[in-house]
């Protein structure tokens, strides 16, 4: 369901976390709704133009969209450094994944969102957070990885929603969409995991030296498709 560029709306926002707020960007169809919404959760580069792009891409396709800044308030060096030396995003502890489940708080509560038909898109370190994510809260009904490490541990993936994963080949997450595959299909859950020969890490980002376009086109449509199964359904 697609609408016009000028039928949408785009702002930042903060929300409530504990006894402090964090940040976002929200973009969403005009008119009352209600619609289905997604989390947009970042790469190491954080909340930047491609990102808050994508968001706005998902409201003209009929979604709000909350994309998340996970790096407000911190060094984003030094965040970015932590991320790429730290297994913890991989972890079902991980602590942003608090401030995730305080986002969708917040977006629920938007008078426009349709609670009951709620997903999230990640890619790299926020892909890896999403699958996390989806291993512990009911109220994803469906997601998006890019590029993610799988959880630890992979067994609690049986208790995650539908999956629509894309990954590139050769890329350390790779084997990684592989075997999450695997174990979706042991757990009987749906998915469309996609592997795209000849792309490079963070193909999806067309702000990126590694954008591959037809890639990206492909996993966009697919995206699409099986959210439409599951979040517009």
């Amino acid at each position: 369901m697609s609408v016009p560029e000028t039928s949408i709306s785009d702002r930042p926002v903060t929300f409530p976390f504990g006894a402090t707020t964090r940040s976002g960007y929200l973009a969403q169809p005009a008119g009352p709704g209600p619609f289905p919404a997604l989390v947009i959760i970042h790469e190491i580069y954080g909340l930047n133009d491609n990102i808050k792009d994508i968001a706005r891409r998902f409201a003209r396709e009929g979604y709000v969209a909350l994309a998340v800044d996970l790096f407000a308030d911190h060094n984003r060096v030094a965040c970015m450094v932590r991320v790429m030396g730290d297994q913890l995003f991989r972890s079902l502890n991980n602590p942003r994944l608090t401030e995730l489940r305080a986002a969708l708080d917040f977006l629920i509560a938007e008078p426009n969102v349709d609670g009951a038909h709620i997903g999230a898109v990640g890619f790299c370190m926020g892909g890896a957070f999403a699958i996390a994510w989806a291993c512990t809260d009911e109220r994803l009904q469906a997601i998006a990885p890019f590029y993610g490490a799988n959880p630890r541990p992979l067994a609690a993936v049986a208790r995650a929603c539908p999956v629509v994963g894309s990954y590139p080949d050769p890329d350390f997450t790779t084997s990684m969409g592989r075997t999450l595959e695997v174990q979706l299909s042991k757990a009987g859950i749906a998915h469309d995991i996609k592997i795209y020969p000849g792309t490079k890490h963070s193909f999806f980002n067309d702000q990126g030296r590694s954008y591959d376009a037809a890639a990206s086109h492909d996993a966009w449509q697919r995206m699409l498709a099986f959210f439409g199964d599951h979040l517009f359904g």
